[in-house]
């Protein structure tokens, strides 16, 4: 396991389970971009604020990531799912368009309050969407 896994394993570890299971989700959609082929993590821990799961496909060259899973600081935590504007589609319009929302470009972001396995695999669709399109940007 890399460092930046070893310190995600830890977060997860420390996370208490609530009754909305976001952890869960977290997990899942870690475990989810894990299985992709060619992926690079980011973890960057903002203390109090949010926790950063950055996802890279090892073949972009012109972006940094192309999802972000953000653990939001509250009671109890919730998930927001960011991804560039241009390497999704959103079908069902369930997305909130965020300008200059990912790293100063639009984004569409997907927050997750509580397990919701409908919104959860919509999300995972997005994921695949974004991972197939980041490897040729």
């Amino acid at each position: 396991m890399n460092d930046v896994l070893a310190e995600v394993e830890k977060f997860i570890q420390d996370w208490p389970d609530s009754p909305e299971k976001n952890k869960n989700i977290f997990i899942r959609l870690k475990d989810f971009l894990q299985a992709k082929p060619g992926i690079v993590f980011e973890y960057v821990p903002r203390e109090g604020l949010t926790y950063s799961l950055r996802a890279k496909h090892e073949s972009q060259k012109n972006k940094p990531l192309y999802a972000m899973v953000d653990v939001i600081e509250d009671s109890p935590r919730w998930l927001s799912v960011c991804f560039y504007g241009e390497l999704i589609t959103d079908p069902d319009e369930t997305g909130d368009f965020v300008p200059e929302g990912l790293l100063g470009e639009d984004a569409i972001c997907f927050d997750l309050e509580e397990y919701d396995e409908d919104a959860i695999k919509y999300v995972e669709a997005r994921l695949t969407e974004a991972h197939e399109n980041a490897a040729s940007s």
